[in-house]
């Protein structure tokens, strides 16, 4: 496991929200709108003059419709399917003192992405999480401790080897009751929003595209004849 100094890991954040906000044209008071922190704040966090809580990285995360773990992954990564354990990227919030790492490759384009999160005895994490634009499903899978999970008004008490699934578009907390730190992994997995709103506008195509792609993994479907080059 990389365990990058603090002030590298603050550039490649402030990077990286450089890079996304950029990418989306927004402006410093347009995404301050959208995520609901000052402008002066998210400027520190763009010049690495911060040192942003876990809290404080979800709205940026939110405003800029990706998910948290996306903010930690290098501006301009290698298109490597492997993501070897030495390079990984660990982080340690200010606040909590929980310890995250990005485990998936981040140069490959996949909507999946990997986190393992070392969670203090004791400690409480709140996410103000909101609907986003880009739909993300999100489970936690507890390897070790005791860990309680709010998703809205909804209290879920998680033991070794559970697993819990939510939708991030309420708000979100962790607490670990225990007197040994928990460890778990999250596995996040993003829908575009253009693939969500077609799904939603279209939803007897989109049966009929599942239906289909079921045919042909049965082998029931029929094959299409290749053409011939003439």
């Amino acid at each position: 496991m990389k365990e990058d100094p603090p002030s590298l890991l603050n550039e490649r954040i402030a990077q990286r929200v450089r890079d996304l906000r950029a990418s989306r044209g927004l402006s410093l008071d347009a995404l301050a709108r959208h995520c609901g922190i000052s402008r002066s704040m998210i400027s520190l966090v763009e010049r690495g003059e911060s040192s942003p809580t876990a809290v404080l990285l979800e709205k940026l995360a939110g405003g800029l419709g990706v998910p948290l773990a996306s903010l930690f992954e290098e501006p301009r990564p290698k298109a490597d399917p492997v993501a070897r354990a030495a390079d990984q990227p660990s982080w340690t919030d200010p606040h909590s003192g929980y310890v995250r790492r990005n485990v998936s490759p981040s140069g490959v384009g996949s909507q999946i992405q990997i986190v393992e999160v070392h969670f203090p005895p004791g400690a409480r994490v709140a996410y103000e999480t909101g609907p986003r634009e880009a739909v993300v499903h999100q489970q936690v899978w507890l390897l070790e401790g005791t860990l309680e999970v709010s998703v809205g008004d909804e209290r879920h008490r998680l033991g070794e080897g559970d697993c819990v699934a939510m939708v991030l578009d309420r708000p979100v907390g962790f607490h670990n009751p225990g007197r040994k730190a928990a460890r778990y992994a999250v596995v996040l997995s993003t829908l575009p929003h253009n693939l969500q709103q077609w799904r939603t506008q279209s939803p007897s195509t989109a049966t009929a595209l599942q239906e289909g792609t079921a045919l042909l993994r049965s082998g029931r479907a029929p094959r299409p004849q290749a053409e011939i080059p003439r």
